[in-house]
């Protein structure tokens, strides 16, 4: 069987698996407001889907995204998910011969993107206590050269929780700036950080935002997201997209009532993430081997460092994945560091975390010298 098949049936099983404890992804399963669920059913019950939406998205929503990034003079545009909208930036903007520079760890995807159009790509590591797990500037303004096309920063990082400070994001965007590169600010998990700073307000004519409504809102299976950045940026994002016939019109519905109740409802997501992140940190404290090396994280997950322990992530998260518990392993965002970590993602009901947490201990056990026995991806 080849690979491709392997990988769709891998997640088609976890899919499929009623009970799984969605601990790997990132993704909310905490409940929706009422509201939503109002405007998800009413679009269906409409029968609203028989329709096209808007090229660029619903206006109220474009509007809506704005005003939630606080940014002036701005247009936004709706994409299908986040990732599609990196997609579409990347084959947009980058020609053969490009450079993206990014972090290592990072979100992986948008490096293929990149080197499918012929563009190279230039990793700066960040894992590891040498380099506070967090980008500086001054190692960026190192990397960057005069192929330097476009300069991808997820910000919170995603698998690691850092999230630049006021002062390095005005660096970086300056750092873009000076080479003349165009600037993508992946702020997807911009809604659980302590403290966010968007870089456009620094470098509004090349910098591109992408925010997404899989994590905040737990639309992860509706597929919307949005690309925010100057009109003139707009415009040629605009002139050959994939969804020219504009993207799920449920979604929108949804992801409108959204934003117009987070004030009242998202709190509380948030506090629930927080706490789930407080009790894994305590648990691994506890565990000989284990560190969470990245406190206090910015995003809606955590990494806990394994490799002191002896025993690889992969073999972890096939012991978990028998107790229906999903976590990610390393390797999924870092060929270079992946062997050290698991990633687990905590907007879910507290019982979840507390289920992975009690049997943490004895998952370790288990897979302490144990190759994994499944295709993880």
């Amino acid at each position: 069987m080849r690979d491709f098949e392997r990988r769709n049936r891998h997640f088609d099983r976890l899919v499929n698996s009623r009970g799984l404890r969605w601990l790997g992804q990132n993704t909310n399963h905490l409940p929706a407001h009422p509201a939503v669920r109002d405007a998800l059913t009413r679009s269906i019950e409409d029968e609203e889907f028989h329709v096209y939406a808007p090229p660029l998205g619903l206006e109220e929503l474009r509007e809506l995204i704005v005003a939630d990034l606080g940014l002036d003079g701005v247009s936004s545009v709706i994409t299908d998910g986040a990732i599609a909208g990196l997609y579409h930036t990347i084959h947009t903007l980058c020609r053969p011969g490009d450079e993206l520079i990014t972090t290592d760890p990072t979100w992986s995807w948008p490096m293929t993107f990149a080197r499918s159009v012929g563009a190279t790509v230039t990793q700066i590591p960040i894992y590891g206590d040498e380099y506070g797990y967090r980008l500086s500037p001054e190692r960026l303004r190192e990397a960057v050269s005069g192929a330097t096309r476009i300069i991808y920063l997820v910000d919170p990082n995603n698998p690691l929780g850092c999230c630049c400070t006021a002062q390095e994001i005005e660096e970086i965007a300056e750092i873009a700036r000076s080479a003349d590169a165009y600037l993508i600010h992946d702020c997807t998990y911009r809604d659980f950080a302590h403290d966010h700073h968007l870089a456009a307000r620094h470098y509004p004519e090349r910098t591109i935002t992408v925010w997404s409504f899989s994590k905040w809102l737990g639309f992860a299976g509706l597929r919307i997201g949005s690309l925010t950045a100057e009109p003139e940026i707009i415009e040629q994002l605009a002139a050959a997209p994939p969804n020219n016939l504009g993207s799920n019109i449920v979604a929108q519905r949804g992801a409108i009532a959204g934003l117009k109740v987070k004030s009242e409802w998202f709190p509380e997501v948030l506090a629930t993430t927080r706490h789930n992140l407080g009790l894994i940190e305590r648990t691994v404290e506890g565990i000989a081997g284990l560190r969470v090396p990245v406190t206090s994280s910015n995003g809606n997950f955590l990494i806990v460092e394994c490799v002191e322990a002896g025993v690889r992530p992969e073999a972890i998260c096939s012991v978990l994945s028998r107790h229906d518990v999903l976590v990610r392993q390393g390797s999924y965002h870092t060929k270079t560091f992946g062997d050290r970590f698991i990633k687990v993602s905590v907007s879910t009901p507290t019982e979840w975390v507390e289920e992975f947490c009690a049997l943490l201990p004895q998952a370790i056990d288990e897979a302490r010298g144990a190759d994994a026995d499944v295709s993880l991806y």
